[in-house]
């Protein structure tokens, strides 16, 4: 099973940490808000996506876990 990081825009105020810490998967709009990758994050990738998680001050990343037939269509 893989994860996928999902962002709530409405919590967001656009602080831009996440795309430091995960800019593989995260890149900024031009006025800071999140533009999430949908493609499922795994090994390696998943670590610097919680981290990403759990640095977020307004609690407003995600990160779910997604089936393997959901990953596959993600591709």
């Amino acid at each position: 099973m893989s994860s996928r990081l999902r962002v709530n825009p409405i919590q967001c105020d656009g602080h831009g940490a996440c795309a430091d810490l995960i800019p593989e998967r995260i890149t900024l709009d031009d006025w800071g808000y999140p533009i999430i990758d949908p493609t499922p994050v795994s090994g390696q990738l998943e670590a610097k996506a919680r981290r990403a998680v759990n640095t977020c001050p307004l609690l407003a990343l995600k990160l779910e876990r997604v089936a393997q037939r959901d990953a596959a269509a993600a591709r």
